[in-house]
C-alpha cells in the first residue's frame, strides 16, 4: 500500500509514477486525482501495456472503496508488473490529506488549454460573429481541429477537417491569402484554443481565432452543424510544405524542442531503468502505410487532447516520430508545456524496422476460448454501453466485467452462454469469469464479437445489469436535454483554471 500522503509527495517528485483509477471510466469521471489515467480493470489487459510499457515501473492504482484496487493489483501482477501499490484508503485518503479531486476525463490537458487562453491571450469569435461573416461573404475559412470521425458527426458548416497537429502542416494551401481570416474550431473548447494558439505561435501572417466553445456553442446559439460533411485538408504542395518546415523549425528554436537519430532511440528502448514512448503522431493514412515497429499511433492533436489516455507514467521519456517534422515539431512545443520535459522528435523512419497496416492491439493475459458463430443462448455483451444503446444482438444483456455479479443475479440461470464485445477481445477475457459464475452453463466466445455479427440488431438499454456509467458520455450522446449538458460542460472547462490553483503538484510550464 502507499500513503496518500506518500503518493501526494511522489506526484510533486520527478521519478517516474503511473497512477490509474481502475474504475469505469463513467466513474473516474466524478472525481479523480489530477494525474490520474482512467485504467478500468474490466479492461485493465487491453490498456495497461499501452499505458505503462515498461513492466517494472512503478504504478499505484486507486478505487473509492468498491475494492477493485486490490482485485488490479493482483492482476497486474499477475500480468508481469513488479512494482505495484495500491491506495491506502482510496479517494477519501486523498481528499483527507488536503487532495483535490477533478471531475471530468482530460482533466490536465483541458485544464492546459484553458491556461493557455489566459496567458496566450488566444483570441476568440463568437458563434453570431462567424455566422454574420459568413452570410456576408467575408474572406474566412473554418477549420475543423477534431478526428475525421467527430468531424462527420457534425460540424460548422463550410468547415474543413484539420485535425490538431496537421493544421501547422496543411494551413499554408488553405488560406493562402494573408487577409483570410482562418477560424479553428472543436467540439468544445480546448481543441480549439491549441490549434488557434498553433497557428499564431507557428507565425502564419493570417489573423487566426479560436471559435468560442466550438459546435456546442454554435449550436447553442440557436445555428444548425452540418452533419455527414467529408471536406478534409489536402497533403500540401511543395510550397506548402517548405513553409511548414521553414515555420516549424522557428516553433522548434522558440520552445527548444529536442530531436533525437534513430540509434539514439534504440538505446532508449533498450533501457530497463526508463520507460519511453514510442508515438507516431502523422495521420492514420501515413500511419498505416509504414510506421516504426513498436511505435503507436498518437495524431498530434489527440495527444496533447488526451495525454491521459497515451501516457500514463509521469516523467517517462517521449519519442514522437515524424519524417515531415512539423507535426512532432508542434506536438513537442505543447508536451513541453505540458510539464512533459523529456520529449524529442524523430523526423526520419530510417534505421528500424517497419510495420503496415493498422497496429494490432497489444493485449496481455489472453487465454484461448471455445468460439461459436452463432449467439446460443443468453447473449452477454461487454460493449461499452454507449455502442450498446446503438445496436446490439437482438436479446442481449449488456454487462461490466468488474460486476459479474450484478450480471448473474439478473440473468439468472442459463444452459448456454454466449460472449461478445466490441471485436470479441473483452469478451474472450472474461470468459473463464462467466463459466466460475455459470459453471453448468456451455460458455462461448462469439467469433469476431459484434464486428462479424451478420444478424439483425436491436437497439435501447432494457437489459442493461447494472448502471451505466462505464464511459463517459459527451453532450452529444445524451439523448434528452443536450443544451443544458453542453451548458455544463463549457462551464466545467472554464472553471479548471480556478481549481487547479489550489493543487501544489500541478506544474505546467507555459512562458508567459
Amino acid at each position: 500500500m502507499i500513503s496518500a500522503a506518500e503518493l501526494g509527495r511522489r506526484l510533486a517528485g520527478h521519478g517516474e509514477l503511473a497512477l490509474l483509477d481502475v474504475r469505469e471510466q463513467g466513474v473516474h469521471y466524478r472525481g479523480h486525482p489530477f494525474y490520474a489515467s482512467s485504467a478500468p480493470l474490466s479492461r485493465l489487459e487491453i490498456l495497461i501495456a499501452d499505458l505503462v510499457p515498461r513492466r517494472i515501473a512503478s504504478i499505484a492504482v486507486f478505487d473509492a472503496g468498491e475494492g477493485l484496487a486490490a482485485k488490479a493489483a493482483v492482476r497486474l501482477t499477475d500480468l508481469g508488473y513488479t512494482d505495484v501499490a495500491g491506495l491506502d484508503g482510496g479517494c477519501a485518503a486523498w481528499q483527507a490529506v488536503g487532495g483535490e479531486l477533478f471531475s471530468g476525463i482530460n482533466v490536465p490537458s483541458k485544464a492546459f488549454g484553458e491556461l493557455v487562453e489566459h496567458r496566450y491571450e488566444t483570441p476568440r469569435i463568437s458563434a453570431a460573429e462567424l455566422r454574420e461573416l459568413q452570410a456576408s461573404k467575408a474572406d474566412v475559412v473554418v477549420l475543423d481541429s477534431r478526428p475525421f470521425e467527430e468531424y462527420q458527426r457534425m460540424c460548422i458548416p463550410g468547415g474543413i477537417d484539420t485535425p490538431g497537429a496537421e493544421l501547422a502542416y496543411r494551413v499554408h494551401d488553405l488560406a493562402p491569402d494573408p487577409d483570410t481570416l482562418v477560424v479553428v474550431n472543436c467540439a468544445g473548447r480546448t481543441r480549439s484554443i491549441i490549434g488557434c494558439q498553433s497557428l499564431r505561435n507557428a507565425g502564419i501572417p493570417n489573423r487566426v481565432v479560436a471559435l468560442k466553445d466550438g459546435t456546442m456553442g454554435w449550436e447553442l446559439a440557436g445555428y444548425g452543424c452540418e452533419r455527414g460533411a467529408s471536406r478534409r485538408a489536402q497533403d500540401p504542395s511543395p510550397a506548402g510544405r517548405a513553409r511548414a518546415q521553414a515555420l516549424a523549425e522557428h516553433v522548434a528554436q522558440r520552445f527548444g524542442v529536442k530531436f533525437a537519430d534513430a540509434g539514439t532511440v534504440h538505446r532508449w528502448l533498450a533501457d530497463t531503468k526508463r520507460t519511453t514512448y514510442l508515438l507516431d503522431v502523422r495521420t492514420r493514412e501515413e500511419f498505416e502505410a509504414a510506421h516504426l515497429a513498436g511505435s503507436r499511433h498518437a495524431p498530434g492533436g489527440q495527444l496533447v487532447q488526451a495525454t491521459d489516455e497515451y501516457m500514463a507514467v509521469r516523467h517517462a521519456r517521449v519519442v514522437l516520430v515524424d519524417p515531415e517534422r512539423v507535426r512532432a515539431i508542434m506536438t513537442a512545443s505543447w508536451l513541453g508545456q505540458l510539464g512533459w520535459h523529456d520529449v524529442y522528435v524523430l523526423p526520419t523512419l530510417a534505421g528500424f524496422p517497419l510495420e503496415h497496416g493498422a497496429r494490432q492491439p497489444l493485449l496481455l493475459g489472453l487465454r484461448p476460448w471455445a468460439t461459436t458463430r452463432q449467439a446460443e443462448g443468453a447473449v452477454l455483451d461487454f460493449s461499452t454501453s454507449l455502442r450498446f444503446h446503438h445496436r446490439h444482438i437482438p436479446g442481449a444483456w449488456w454487462v461490466v466485467r468488474s460486476r459479474l455479479d450484478e450480471a448473474r443475479g439478473r440473468v439468472g440461470e442459463a444452459d448456454a452462454l454466449t460472449l461478445t464485445s466490441e471485436d470479441g477481445l473483452l469478451a474472450q477475457l472474461a470468459a473463464p469469469e462467466v463459466a466460475a459464475l455459470w459453471p453448468r452453463a456451455n460458455v462461448r466466445v462469439l467469433e469476431g464479437g459484434n464486428a462479424g455479427w451478420p444478424g439483425a440488431w436491436e437497439s435501447g438499454t432494457e437489459r442493461a445489469t447494472t448502471t451505466r456509467d462505464d464511459v463517459w458520455y459527451k453532450p452529444y450522446d445524451h439523448q434528452a436535454g443536450f443544451e443544458q449538458h453542453a451548458r455544463d460542460y463549457l462551464a466545467w472547462e472554464v472553471a479548471l483554471i480556478e481549481q487547479i490553483k489550489r493543487d501544489p503538484a500541478i506544474r505546467f510550464a507555459i512562458p508567459y
